[in-house]
């Protein structure tokens, strides 16, 4: 492919095209291609090209007049008015015919009183290049070399003034010739290109619009001519050259209603690649490893760069998804509109037709719900196709309606992908699409599709979630509610310099605060940067100083290109309210006011530390408890008995987790290991809590008269102490296999209802051990009564009361740790920092 279609093919496949090796890398991967029988030329996207935006090309489909063969018959003539011509530029599209040799004329501008008024010829040199030469009025500037006579198209362009007879010749974008003096002989007087001539393509005129020579014609291909009473500016060229015509001082615009064509002349429609302002693009060259520059519309090979954590995730959402999404929205279209997978789905290039009913369909099914969450593999598939969409060329003779009809459907589709429900699965995909940040770069893409639909008359356009509007410049104004996009925005990498102002405070979270909101402004269809007012409506009321928490609010602008970075750069506060904040940035791009909360007390990073060793000391010194317990145990030759077997059980549970919990942190840069320590950790502290739970039940059975024999007894416990938790983590992991491991540490993943899979569990566990302990305490406590009035009926009331307070603290004590109930101190750990160590410390002890 050229390299805009390899770029647009990598970018549709959530890849990058390959970036230019380091120096240390390119022997490496010129080995590894040639070992996949690659040579020769691959595209190359450089690496300091992520900071320009991507020039795209457009797609052009223009009548193309073909003079096969040089005769004196075929001519076209245009059917325009022509005023005298003070300055003018001609420019065109020209594909030159190799075979011949001889000289021709592009176009020749005759006049009553001078034949050679205003001409263009050339011809191919020995060495292979087209040289032209211009002609006004019957001066003739020298034949110079403008393009290499190849057989492919070219862009082309001649000035020339009345001043001085200044004078110029462009071809492909460059300035090939120039020069003064292109005038009367003598000393030059002011003399314009007469008007109301006769303005002849592909032969010269040796009497007006007749007596033409076949050996004089031209042979070749003509396109896209245009002529204006002005002296263009290289910038407007070069648009010119990537097809935009320049409305002002135009006397003369492509059209073939314009144009009388002899009968011998064929005129075909041609869709016409218009290069962008790069000509040459970067090339590695695989055989010698070494850079180089090729025509970005030359057809090479490429290679799309994925990295192993996005290719691995995608890979993932397609092995595990149902593909219920694309089978009802394909069997709806009667075609593939989604692919089965993103990797196979090759370049399409839509029509604005093909483009409505796909979205349309795909708008329809996610609009009923009739899937109401979507998988990783739908949303891919819904990116991948409005991506696609995004890159539609529109065409002269398109349906303006149908135009507008795409925009709606689009942002609807947009809309819908970003509700709440489908939160969990842009997570799922974060390594592939770096959030829904994503959605505003497509929207802000199909919004500059929009433009041809304004006009004089119909300045602005508003669909569901987009604004556009025109005067003399185009601005584009976005905003997206609260919904996927915000949830996944707050989480998003916030920049180093919007850290807590005070070192006290804790960091609690932040949210998103206001609507994202997307500003540009446009000019001749290229992005200008200004600089912007705008005020932001708060989501909710911001805290007064000393409330708790606090609330920092920071103003930010969103790069999709980092996946929702967030930075300050070039923006400042100008009025801050407790509903609303008014901001200035020196730029336009995506904006929205972040939310961070803070919690007044801070822990030092000294505490941290603290905690974390206290954590491993005391799992260290748990572990080794229980170990010689249990050796104990064995060695000693306590009785065998139900509650033996059971605090076995349960020593054995406990170390196994604690063991793990010491040695997790070494698994983290493992993914593989990391998986299977959290899911053991899970099992094991699982099956500790089981156990505890069973100790709970067999107190209850010595205190609560239970009808089941010992055997059944132990059969049952030991169906709850290893089964249960088996049941518990094999349904986990087949529910949320790929949400089951957190992103920062080898455990649970606490952003998504996995977590649930641990804490449900326990803290039910942890409510009947309670009731367990209530109900043996209230027994203990009336047992002891009854003895104390047996022994000592006599004794004081102060005697009593300390004889029954020790029978209630006694089994509270010895229970607190067998029933797992320190366990409930970790719900206070927020609360304050001694907690944390009151945590840490009962559980070491248990």
């Amino acid at each position: 492919l050229d390299w805009w279609q390899a770029d647009r093919y990598c970018e549709q496949h959530f890849a990058q095209l390959l970036l230019e090796p380091q120096d240390s890398e390119r022997g490496s991967l010129s080995k590894l291609l040639q070992s996949h029988h690659i040579r020769g030329s691959v595209w190359l996207k450089e690496r300091d090209s992520v900071l320009h935006k991507t020039k795209r090309r457009r797609g052009h489909i223009v009548p193309v007049l073909v003079f096969r063969d040089k005769t004196d018959t075929k001519y076209v003539k245009v059917l325009s008015d022509f005023p005298a011509l003070p300055a003018v530029t001609a420019c065109a599209h020209l594909q030159w015919d190799t075979r011949s040799q001889e000289i021709a004329t592009i176009f020749s501008y005759a006049v009553p009183a001078f034949i050679n008024e205003f001409q263009l010829r050339g011809f191919v040199d020995e060495e292979g290049f087209v040289r032209f030469a211009l002609i006004v009025h019957g001066h003739h500037s020298p034949y110079l070399p403008v393009f290499r006579a190849d057989g492919q198209w070219h862009h082309f362009c001649v000035t020339w003034q009345q001043d001085n007879g200044t004078w110029a010749i462009y071809a492909d974008g460059k300035r090939r010739a120039a020069a003064s003096g292109l005038c009367s002989v003598g000393p030059c007087a002011p003399q314009a290109i007469s008007g109301q001539g006769t303005f002849i393509i592909g032969q010269d005129q040796d009497s007006l619009g007749g007596t033409f020579r076949a050996k004089e014609s031209f042979s070749g291909n003509i396109t896209d001519l245009h002529i204006w009473h002005k002296v263009l500016s290289t910038e407007h060229i070069e648009k010119v050259r990537s097809c935009w015509v320049v409305e002002q001082d135009l006397v003369f615009g492509w059209s073939s209603n314009a144009l009388e064509v002899e009968s011998t002349i064929q005129a075909v429609a041609l869709q016409l690649l218009c290069p962008g302002p790069v000509e040459e693009c970067r090339v590695l060259e695989v055989g010698s490893s070494g850079f180089s520059y090729a025509s970005c519309l030359q057809p090479l090979p490429f290679i799309c760069h994925y990295s192993k954590d996005a290719y691995w995730q995608l890979k993932r959402a397609q092995l595990e998804s149902s593909h219920s999404l694309a089978s009802r929205v394909n069997t709806l279209a009667v075609r593939t509109v989604i692919p089965d997978s993103v990797f196979t789905s090759g370049v399409q290039d839509m029509n604005l037709s093909v483009a409505l009913d796909a979205l349309d369909i795909l708008a329809s099914v996610l609009r009923e719900g009739e899937v109401p969450v979507l998988e990783p593999s739908d949303l891919l598939a819904v990116l991948q196709l409005l991506k696609q969409v995004s890159d539609l060329e529109i065409q002269e003779g398109d349906e303006l309606e149908m135009l507008e009809q795409l925009g709606q459907y689009y942002m609807e589709v947009a809309e819908l992908i970003l509700e709440e429900q489908n939160t969990g699965t842009w997570s799922l995909i974060s390594q592939v699409i770096r959030g829904p940040m994503a959605v505003v770069e497509l929207c802000d893409r199909m919004v500059s599709l929009l433009v041809p639909l304004l006009t004089t008359e119909r300045t602005k356009i508003t669909i569901q979630h987009g604004n556009i509007g025109l005067h003399r410049v185009t601005v584009k104004n976005m905003w997206f509610g609260y919904g996927s996009l915000q949830r996944c925005l707050s989480s998003s990498t916030v920049a180093q310099d919007t850290a807590a102002p005070d070192g006290g405070q804790k960091y609690l979270g932040t949210s998103v605060g206001t609507a994202v909101i997307s500003a540009t402004l446009l000019s001749d269809q290229q992005e200008i940067s200004t600089a912007v007012r705008y005020r932001l409506q708060h989501r909710a009321q911001v805290p007064r100083a000393g409330n708790f928490p606090v609330f920092s609010l920071l103003l930010l602008h969103v790069s999709p290109d980092a996946g929702g970075m967030w930075s300050t750069a070039g923006c400042s506060v100008a009025k801050s309210l407790p509903d609303s904040t008014a901001c200035f940035c020196n730029h336009t791009t995506n904006f929205a006011i972040l939310l961070q909360v803070y919690e007044m007390e801070q822990r030092t990073s000294k505490e941290e530390f603290t905690l974390q060793t206290l954590t491993f000391i005391g799992c260290g010194v748990s572990f080794c408890a229980l170990m010689v317990t249990f050796i104990l145990f064995l060695v000693v030759g306590v009785p065998k008995s139900e509650r033996t077997t059971v605090h076995k059980n349960l020593i054995l549970a406990l170390a196994a987790g604690e063991a793990l919990l010491m040695v997790s942190e070494l698994a983290k840069p493992n993914q593989v290991l990391c998986f299977m320590v959290t899911a053991f950790l899970h099992l094991f502290f699982m099956a500790a809590f089981s156990w505890m739970l069973v100790e709970g039940l067999l107190l209850w059975s010595k205190v609560v008269a239970v009808n089941m024999s010992e055997g059944r007894r132990m059969k049952f416990y030991y169906m709850t102490g290893w089964g249960l938790p088996v049941l518990i983590v094999g349904v986990t992991l087949a529910s949320s296999f790929n949400k089951y491991v957190a992103a920062n540490h080898c455990w649970l993943n606490a952003q998504t209802n996995v977590i649930w899979a641990f804490v449900g569990p326990v803290l039910l566990i942890l409510a009947v051990n309670s009731l367990v302990l209530l109900r043996v305490v209230t027994v203990t406590v009336a047992s002891a009564r009854r003895r104390s009035k047996m022994l000592t009926p006599n004794s004081s009331l102060e005697s009593q009361i300390g004889t029954q307070l020790w029978a209630t603290a006694k089994p509270v004590l010895v229970l607190l740790p067998v029933l797992g109930l320190t366990w409930l101190c970790g719900l206070l750990v927020h609360l304050s920092i001694v907690w944390a160590y009151v945590f840490i410390v009962l559980n070491s002890l248990q």
